[in-house]
């Protein structure tokens, strides 16, 4: 959350910013104007990545600070863009869509929360996978994460469903394990930032396949891979999940190779602008699987599940494998094979 209290305008945000070519003195009097509620042409070329928070020494929260601006103004052209998607998600968050779905699972085992994504959107199989085996599965526009409508000018909409949709998890009287690191986001740092208690306990994907893969040791084959990590948007809010990351990959047998794009300096998968600015979408997919491949990588792995979507024409294009992390890990138990080559 944008804390005014913290800023020192110091510009370093912006100067980063892959996405524009900004000096200190440009980049300082762009976050001048947004602190003083004014339009900035930042807000007509961020991409809403969150990279700017990485960037920022202080703790200030600049990317929260540019999305409430590009809501505010409404003339960003992501934010144009997306009307009608944040009118039909709004309606669902507040029980006019879809109703939710539950698989049940078995009374001791978790719920695995597939936020508002179908099934469909995660790769075949997932739910046959013993890693989620006897736990009880929901889906749903009740129960969306929220954090990633900040790609479509609705940032408020943490604010205003935030306790709904954690209420809606509550009702399950269970744990919740979050299959889209969106939904821990916002309960693991958006609630608390918004004062709303969580009453259930939670785990990120990640946690959930680390306790698994550590107490079925005997299971899992050696990868002797080399993996490129695409990192979505959502990360730049959870610093602490890539170590859990390259847990896993120790415990499988992958190898992360140093590459220009990844952590502080990872690269959006493009998704946001696809629609608004595809040139620029493209050339930053390009850009991601390129250097995948130069790090020596046999595949770049994804999280989430419109990471996972885009890369799929440059992969394919490119001859890299691409592999949804619940996949890799399947794979390490022998449940599915490598996947062959584009």
């Amino acid at each position: 959350m944008w804390d005014a209290s913290k800023c020192d305008f110091c510009g370093d945000c912006l100067v980063q910013c892959r996405y524009v070519n900004y000096d200190r003195d440009k980049a300082v009097t762009e976050i001048k104007l947004l602190a003083e509620g004014k339009e900035a042409d930042i807000l007509n070329h961020c991409i809403t990545c969150v990279a700017c928070n990485d960037f920022c020494p202080t703790g200030a929260d600049p990317s929260d600070l540019v999305f409430k601006m590009q809501e505010a103004f409404g003339t960003a052209p992501l934010v144009r863009n997306a009307i009608p998607q944040r009118d039909h998600l709004a309606q669902g968050l507040e029980g006019r869509g879809a109703p939710v779905e539950r698989i049940p699972g078995d009374p001791d085992k978790p719920v695995l929360s597939f936020d508002s994504f179908e099934y469909s959107h995660f790769p075949e199989g997932t739910l046959d996978s013993d890693l989620f085996k006897g736990m009880t599965v929901v889906r749903g526009p009740e129960y969306m994460s929220l954090t990633g409508c900040v790609h479509m000018g609705g940032v408020s909409f943490v604010e205003k469903y935030a306790g709904r949709v954690i209420g809606k998890l509550a009702e399950l009287d269970k744990d919740i394990v979050y299959l889209h690191n969106e939904g821990y986001a916002l309960a693991h740092v958006k609630a608390k930032e918004l004062g709303i208690a969580v009453p259930f306990k939670y785990k990120h994907l990640f946690e959930h396949l680390l306790d698994y893969l550590k107490s079925h040791p005997d299971r899992i084959m050696k990868l002797n891979r080399k993996v490129a990590y695409q990192a979505n948007c959502a990360t730049r809010w959870l610093p602490e999940q890539d170590a859990w990351l390259d847990e896993i990959f120790s415990l499988i047998g992958v190898e992360r190779p140093p590459r220009q794009y990844e952590k502080e300096n990872a690269l959006c998968c493009s998704l946001p602008i696809l629609n608004t600015n595809r040139t620029l979408a493209i050339e930053i997919q390009e850009k991601n699987v390129k250097d995948a491949i130069n790090c020596g990588a046999d595949a770049i792995i994804t999280i989430c599940p419109f990471c996972d979507a885009v890369m799929r024409r440059p992969t394919s294009q490119m001859g890299l494998s691409k592999i949804f992390i619940t996949d890799l890990c399947r794979i390490a138990l022998g449940e599915i094979p490598w996947p062959a080559k584009n």
